[in-house]
């Protein structure tokens, strides 16, 4: 017997903004509950008019579109909170989930200033996705959006983000791949590496390897389509070595053995009870 496909949910939504996850790719992903909201709502604020009026209409669905970029004016952000007072109002983006590397923020803490409603109606995200397929730790992950275009900056953040403990999860242009695959090849040339592209559409792919390994493959095969960058965790072996003490030392010298004992303990995730009898004992000395 061929099981039936669940039903949209038909309840009325009240006023409030509403803000929706689109499709990534595949347009199957739209889930029924964005679709039941987007079929409420007379105004949608998006990214691109045309992108989103494209899934619209693919759904079968009519309502205004204003555009809601990082460029967009207070004017028109006060606007849309002044519709969502009254009636349901939906922010979308381009794909996936909106405010993930995405405008729309500021639409959002000043919905919520003014009182009025915030929903979430989850749905597809390309960094979760790739997350998902990458075969890389998963338990912990740092969000940390694009890149930097130019050469220098994008080193610096690479700098700075060397020791996080946690999967690292960029988005990333094709024109730009190879030349922060080559980046994170010369600071951590021993890390595995994941490049997840086109996800959820025809030609989906996923490769691992280390960083130089794939920024040669990809110089000899120029990717297209929206990249996901991912970079494994820190092997131990690149996580330096604390010295409690010179720490416990410096900090003693200016505050008592338990104030001490709590910063380095925060600074270093040791056991504080630990620390402090450490402390007490450099302190005697």
């Amino acid at each position: 017997m061929r099981a039936e496909l669940p039903s949209i949910p038909s309840a009325k939504i009240g006023p409030g903004l509403y803000i929706v996850a689109t499709p990534i790719g595949n347009l199957g992903d739209i889930t029924l509950r964005a679709v039941a909201v987007l079929g409420q709502c007379a105004l949608v604020a998006c990214e691109d008019t045309r992108v989103t009026g494209k899934l619209l209409k693919h759904l079968g669905i009519k309502a205004r579109l204003q555009r809601l970029d990082d460029h967009a004016s207070p004017e028109t952000r006060a606007r849309i909170i002044d519709e969502a007072r009254v009636s349901p109002v939906a922010l979308v983006s381009d794909a996936g989930t909106p405010l993930i590397s995405d405008p729309g923020y500021r639409l959002v803490r000043e919905a919520q200033a003014a009182g009025v409603g915030v929903t979430s109606v989850p749905g597809a995200c390309a960094a979760v996705s790739a997350l998902a397929m990458a075969g890389l730790p998963s338990d912990r992950f740092l969000f940390a959006g694009f890149l930097p275009a130019k050469e220098k900056a994008r080193e610096e953040t690479l700098a700075g983000l060397a020791q996080v403990g946690a999967t690292l999860v960029f988005y990333e242009t094709a024109p730009r791949l190879e030349k922060s695959l080559r980046a994170i090849a010369a600071l951590w040339p021993e890390r595995e590496v994941a490049v997840a592209r086109e996800l959820t559409k025809l030609h989906e792919d996923c490769r691992r390897g280390t960083a130089a390994a794939l920024a040669e493959h990809y110089a000899a095969n120029p990717p297209k389509g929206e990249i996901v960058l991912l970079v494994g965790p820190p092997a131990d072996s690149e996580t330096p070595e604390v010295d409690a003490d010179a720490l416990l030392r410096e900090a003693i010298a200016a505050m008592s053995p338990s104030k001490a004992a709590a910063q380095v303990a925060k600074a270093t995730g040791g056991d504080r009870q630990a620390l402090y009898t450490r402390a007490m004992e450099l302190k005697g000395r």
